[in-house]
């Protein structure tokens, strides 16, 4: 058993892997083997995580995921604790492996009750063995309203004072994609919490599934420790990754500013009509692309020439951009381009040697079929491309609605990178990498703290400043949205965190 950091890369395996190595290992090993194994790691990660604990409340399941925890619950008893059970099964229509664990929590004294106890805080520690990988979100599956004790369970669970463990996943979670089962969900976002909420921890078993590290299965499960049971993949494939720390990347004593690449940031429109402008936009991606060590950032605003000098960052070189050469160029295009982008990105997307596309870029892109056409046609041409979208702008390069790009985050990212034959960074909790042929990677850093206005343009000036200095477009991607979400958990509690100071500390300034 170990905890999940990120540190590390990780397979990932959704529920179809899963059920497939758990059925195989269970024709391998004698019966209730596995069983035996996980409630056995349950009990020893609720000691470990509250090894002081008296009274420990577990809600199990009718199905294998409560038959886990009620093996837990014959372990921690026999340890010393006193162990009460809300078990919604029945001995005669529990899974044989379920029936014998409850045989066992019977005999070593562990007390049961129908629902969830009155006082949770009078626990030290309350465990989640409801129904592990038995959910789906999908609008496909067969829906089952859940019954009155499982709701009050949940509920009990969503708002304990006590800290809380999860067998495999937090009730209600699909393993696949992070989204809550209709009615599973947590009645209060954890965002509006008056007080930190109580520590929780989540036991995945046999493999690590996405849904843990995407969409709302961050909050849902807290810290992540896996326990393989002794059981190895074999010949299954992950269906996705954690992604891992970038590479370390020493420079050469022997080299100078044309070894790391130029990079042009395109953008920042200006509407003096209507007394706006959005050269910030453009300013931060070209901050970040500078402190993430780019050779030269040269910066070509559509606001018709009034910005030449940016007295912050005298590094920065302004251009017209019709004097840029594109072709020896990476460009970030799209960061505050409002409408004048138009005008530029058949140009942008055609000749540049390297590009990222964000914001108004991707905006236009899709309303217009013969830009989309110029960006899969780069990817047949070797032309490294990634897309940088967040949720609202990936839905409308598909025709979806955010709601559905959400509910099927790998999904979607693999939908763009394949619809537009290049590299997609779909934005959110538990950024999502894609590329045509590749399998997935979310990425484990960041948190709530960037939801502030700029980090996108910041993170856009990061993957332009990897691409530069020679990575692949797969790798400037990867390397950068951790980089970008490393400074975030890195942050000083009590400092703001803004845009511009972001850009700045990327690179370690």
């Amino acid at each position: 058993m170990h905890r999940i950091t990120a540190h590390q890369p990780y397979p990932l395996f959704n529920t179809a892997a899963t059920r497939r190595l758990e059925k195989a290992a269970a024709a391998a090993l004698p019966p209730h083997t596995l069983m035996q194994r996980a409630g056995l790691a349950v009990a020893q990660l609720a000691q470990a995580l509250a090894p002081h604990a008296r009274t420990v409340w577990i809600a199990c399941g009718p199905g294998n995921n409560g038959g886990d925890g009620l093996e837990a619950a014959m372990h921690l008893q026999r340890s010393g604790r006193r162990v009460v059970v809300t078990w919604l099964g029945q001995p005669d229509t529990a899974p044989a492996d379920a029936r014998a664990s409850w045989q066992r929590a019977r005999g070593a004294g562990v007390s049961w009750a129908d629902t969830a106890p009155d006082d949770l805080g009078a626990n030290d520690l309350c465990i989640d063995a409801l129904l592990g990988i038995g959910v789906s979100s999908s609008p496909h599956s067969p829906a089952r309203a859940p019954d009155a004790r499982l709701r009050a369970c949940l509920q009990a669970l969503h708002h304990s004072p006590a800290p809380v463990l999860a067998v495999d996943l937090p009730s209600g979670l699909d393993a696949d994609n992070g989204q809550f089962a209709a009615g599973l969900a947590p009645d209060t976002p954890p965002h509006l919490h008056h007080q930190a909420p109580p520590p929780r921890h989540t036991l995945s078993l046999l493999t690590l599934k996405p849904g843990l590290f995407t969409a709302a299965g961050r909050d849902a499960a807290g810290q992540v420790w896996l326990d393989d049971l002794g059981v190895e993949p074999g010949h299954e494939p992950p269906n996705a990754w954690l992604s891992g720390p970038a590479l370390p990347a020493p420079r050469a004593h022997a080299s100078h500013k044309g070894s790391y690449g130029d990079v042009a940031v395109v953008g920042g429109e200006g509407l003096a009509a209507r007394g706006m402008g959005m050269a910030g936009a453009a300013l931060l991606a070209a901050s970040a692309t500078l402190h993430s060590g780019a050779g030269r950032v040269l910066v070509a605003l559509l606001d018709d020439g009034h910005l030449q000098l940016d007295l912050q960052q005298p590094e920065l070189m302004f251009r017209r951009f019709d004097a840029l050469a594109l072709e020896q160029l990476t460009v970030v295009c799209g960061c505050g381009g409002g409408q004048a982008i138009a005008r530029v990105l058949p140009e942008v997307i055609t000749r540049a040697a390297r590009l990222v596309l964000d914001a108004d870029a991707l905006n236009t892109i899709a309303t217009q079929a013969a830009l989309h056409a110029l960006v899969v046609a780069r990817g047949q041409h070797g032309q490294p491309t990634v897309l940088t979208p967040h949720p609202l702008e990936a839905a409308r390069l598909m025709g979806l609605t955010t709601a559905e790009v959400q509910a099927h985050r790998l999904d979607a990212a693999q939908q763009l990178a394949n619809q537009f034959n290049c590299v997609a960074v779909l934005k959110g909790s538990g950024t999502v990498i894609a590329a045509p042929d590749r399998v997935p990677a979310i990425n484990p850093t960041g948190n709530a703290r960037l939801a502030t206005a700029g980090t996108g343009d910041v993170l856009a000036g990061m993957v332009g400043a990897h691409l530069a200095a020679g990575a692949s477009a797969l790798r400037a991607a990867s390397e950068a949205v951790y980089q970008h979400g490393q400074a975030a958990d890195d942050w000083p509690a009590r400092q703001a965190l803004t845009a511009s100071a972001l850009a700045r500390r990327v690179g370690g300034s």
